[in-house]
């Protein structure tokens, strides 16, 4: 009896500790997110600004419709320039923390699906009340101004998740914080400005060949491209819809065209995550 009671205990592998549920970890880290939210003065300025930017378009244009069209450029641009900074940033801000959660008996994949929901979640959800409340306030009679406001929304929330999966992929696979920053800033830009630039080389230098696939195939490569897309194909403003948005509503029309550019946002959702937990699972903190 003694001797078994002095037996040395087998060795227990990594795989065979106990793991904590996923659901408490979510709930943890969000709950830890949304008390520094609070102190958070980027998502609530991001969200104040929109709030007062869409309030004062709307009050200059008269036009719920006119106002959204308006609002194009903040969802294209700023809408993905705050998420990337701020994701960023708050990678490298919670370095501690998330290096104290990764002592715990904790899965990384829940680990990382809790640290992204809880970086894009507060961006995409002050967002979109920013965008609601105003129109709300002042009410749309038009029925048909609708389908518009909700892609412009729906797209603004898209790029959200989107640049924040490739906030968090910079920022694992980029140790250095003003590196990282530098890098966001780049990776902005070619996909903001710098894509397009690339699409009208392309199209000048090979104008007399035939583009048109192509060019829906590059469209494919741009998030940004694709939320333009969906948003200018419910209004009339078809200056706005460029190059690439023009040869898809001719080739597939307005419901496909809108299928495939959703589509193609779903894809560039997925992809930066997964390749973001793949490295956070890998990495040796």
């Amino acid at each position: 009896m003694i001797a078994e009671l002095t037996m040395p205990m087998p060795a227990v592998s990594a795989e065979d500790r106990p793991v904590a549920p996923a659901a408490p970890v979510v709930r943890t880290v969000l709950a830890r997110e949304w008390r520094g939210l609070r102190r958070n003065r980027g998502v609530l300025l991001f969200t104040l600004g929109t709030l007062l930017c869409v309030e004062s378009i709307l009050r200059l244009t008269g036009s719920p419709e006119r106002a959204l069209v308006a609002m194009l450029n903040l969802v294209l641009l700023i809408v993905p320039l705050v998420s990337m900074m701020l994701g960023i940033i708050s990678w490298h801000g919670a370095r501690e923390f998330t290096e104290l959660l990764l002592t715990q008996p904790v899965r990384r994949s829940r680990l990382f699906l809790a640290l992204y929901l809880a970086q894009v979640l507060p961006l995409a959800g002050g967002f979109a009340a920013a965008m609601c409340a105003p129109l709300l306030w002042h009410g749309i009679p038009d029925r048909t101004v609708w389908p518009l406001a909700l892609s412009t929304i729906g797209s603004g929330v898209a790029l959200t998740f989107v640049f924040g999966g490739l906030a968090l992929l910079i920022g694992i696979r980029v140790d250095d914080r003003l590196r990282s920053v530098v890098t966001g800033l780049m990776t902005w830009l070619l996909l903001s400005v710098g894509y397009d630039a690339l699409v009208l080389m392309v199209s000048t230098t090979f104008a007399d060949y035939a583009l048109e696939r192509p060019m829906m195939a590059l469209m494919l490569g741009n998030p940004v491209d694709l939320a333009r897309t969906i948003i200018v194909m419910h209004s009339d403003t078809a200056a706005l819809m460029g190059y690439t948005g023009a040869v898809l509503h001719r080739f597939l029309g307005t419901t496909l065209g809108i299928a495939a550019s959703a589509a193609g946002l779903l894809v560039w959702i997925v992809v930066p995550a997964s390749l973001a937990r793949r490295a956070f699972e890998t990495r040796d903190f």
